[in-house]
């Protein structure tokens, strides 16, 4: 099995892919911690259906690099999201829920009106779930992807400090003459970011996995706001990693083996957690 994997990194575009795919997990992984806390992960999973939508329009209208029309569509969801749920936290999940399930009818009729190709369920099976289109990744694509998520790697340790009193007491940071609803933007418009960027990872009904599993391992065992970020990134990145290999290996899908990863790891957390419990 060594040689084999030897053999698949002799390839450009198997190393592409695994940069990639480790960078999107540490960034889901970090603005993870924070969603969950906050009760905002229902953000991540509205904006994924969101960017379903965008693609589809992107697919019709023939784009070279779809990134250009899905990025800008989904950052504009998430402030229109977070904008009406901070008014009311009911009308903020009515949104949530008319907008993703209406961008995913959007998105498949699209795609079945304006068909793009012989194969419309395949093209929508491999937006929602991922497809090997990550091991064809340019040289040009990667350094995009990992610009942007240098991007947000650096706001997170940058800005630790006002994203962690964001995250616990917003009223104590509007106190102290910081803005929490500034901070709440960029974390949005960040997830939306990490969103696009993954979809051709595990697909855009599972992006959410990213961001939710590895934050929910690391709070069955650590206490510390700092604990639980380092981590979730660790969990995050080794799932990842071990789930592009195992998919290379055996072609399995790429997103569900990365997404069965975290499962299998949270369910091993949970269990650890509830013996030291007892």
């Amino acid at each position: 099995m060594i040689d084999t994997l030897i053999k698949y990194f002799s390839f450009p575009f198997v190393r592409y892919a695994v940069i990639v795919g480790v960078l999107i997990a540490l960034c889901a992984s970090l603005i993870g911690v924070t969603l969950v806390l906050k009760r905002y992960s229902f953000i991540g999973d509205g904006l994924s259906h969101v960017a379903f939508g965008a693609m589809a329009i992107a697919m019709v209208l023939h784009f070279s690099n779809n990134t250009f029309l899905v990025l800008p569509i989904t950052v504009l969801t998430a402030i229109i999201l977070l904008k009406s749920g901070s008014r009311a936290r009911i009308k903020g999940d009515a949104a949530i829920a008319m907008m993703s399930v209406g961008a995913l009818a959007f998105g498949y009729m699209l795609l079945n009106v304006f068909s793009v190709s012989a194969n419309v369920s395949g093209d929508v099976c491999s937006t929602l779930f991922g497809s090997m289109s990550i091991l064809t990744l340019k040289a040009s694509e990667v350094l995009l992807c990992g610009i942007l998520s240098l991007i947000v790697i650096a706001f997170f340790i940058l800005f630790y400090n006002r994203i962690f009193a964001v995250t616990f007491d917003e009223s104590f940071m509007d106190a102290s003459g910081q803005s929490s609803k500034a901070y709440n933007y960029v974390i949005a418009i960040i997830t939306s970011v990490i969103i696009v960027l993954g979809m051709n990872l595990v697909g855009s009904l599972l992006i959410s996995a990213l961001i939710v599993f590895p934050a929910l391992s690391a709070m069955r065992l650590i206490k510390s706001f700092k604990g639980v970020v380092i981590t979730s990134a660790i969990i995050s990145v080794v799932c990842a990693l071990l789930g592009m290999l195992i998919s290379i290996i055996f072609s399995t899908p790429v997103g569900s083996t990365i997404v069965m990863m975290d499962i299998a790891v949270f369910a091993i957390f949970h269990l650890i957690g509830l013996i030291k419990g007892r």
